[in-house]
């Protein structure tokens, strides 16, 4: 479903040069298959999934979205993709509701359709309070619930999920690890992007961690533990960026 072939991408800046953001990447994640990225800030990992994503274009490599190249047919691939970041991005004078049937509009979905799938969403991620209030006056998890609705309107077979649960409480960090998990029993291909071990350990297949724009561990968390001797994620991680005495 999701096939990266060495993307690298290069940024240049004025007073440091060159800046290799992400360097001959490469990893893969199937149907019905959680594959976690974990990295430190600056890691390159927001970089490699706004490539798959088709928001940035890389300098070199690419990917496939079932087995479409993304350089090569973005618009066709972005099709394929319902990508969620921490950064909402929603219209603050609109309404939950008016939004969710704004975008149903534009994925050419009918009224009716988008009415059951909102309520679908709504009753998973416990959006009833909220539907017909002001996107200004929501809370971060509200809108982040609201996101997320917005971007699997159209069922996508493929997520990319960039810290979906960064910045919220507990209960809707809760209702989103099970839509992620509701999301792979339908057999989407799924990359969830996280800094809590817990949540990687809990969901994921398997698991890329990058560390200076490259791939320094990649597989189940078993492999990981065989080719590290290291029982706990929190340490294997560590090992694997060089920060572990």
């Amino acid at each position: 479903m999701i096939r990266a072939e060495a993307i690298t991408k290069l940024f240049h800046d004025k007073k440091r040069g060159e800046i290799v953001a992400v360097n001959k990447l490469s990893f893969a994640c199937k149907s019905g298959m959680i594959l976690g990225v974990l990295g430190l800030n600056g890691a390159g990992k927001t970089t490699a999934l706004r490539i798959l994503a088709t928001l940035l274009k890389p300098s070199s490599g690419t990917a496939f979205i079932n087995n479409i190249d993304v350089v090569k047919y973005p618009d066709k691939a972005k099709a394929q993709i319902g990508f969620i970041s921490s950064d909402t991005g929603l219209y603050r004078r609109l309404t939950p509701r008016e939004i969710v049937g704004y975008f149903g509009e534009l994925y050419g979905i009918s009224r009716q359709e988008s009415a059951i799938r909102l309520k679908e969403y709504s009753e998973i991620l416990g959006m009833d309070d909220f539907l017909d209030t002001k996107v200004d006056k929501l809370s971060t998890g509200q809108k982040q619930k609201v996101s997320i609705t917005r971007t699997m309107l159209h069922n996508p077979p493929i997520l990319i999920m960039d810290e979906p649960t960064a910045g919220l409480d507990i209960v809707a960090s809760a209702h989103i690890v099970e839509l992620i998990r509701r999301a792979k029993s339908q057999n989407r291909a799924i990359i969830f992007s996280t800094h809590i071990m817990h949540e990687a350990q809990r969901l994921c297949d398997e698991i890329l961690i990058i560390h200076n724009g490259m791939a320094t561990r990649n597989g189940t968390i078993e492999k990981l533990r065989m080719e590290t001797g290291i029982e706990d994620l929190d340490q294997i991680f560590l090992d694997s960026v060089g920060d572990l005495d």
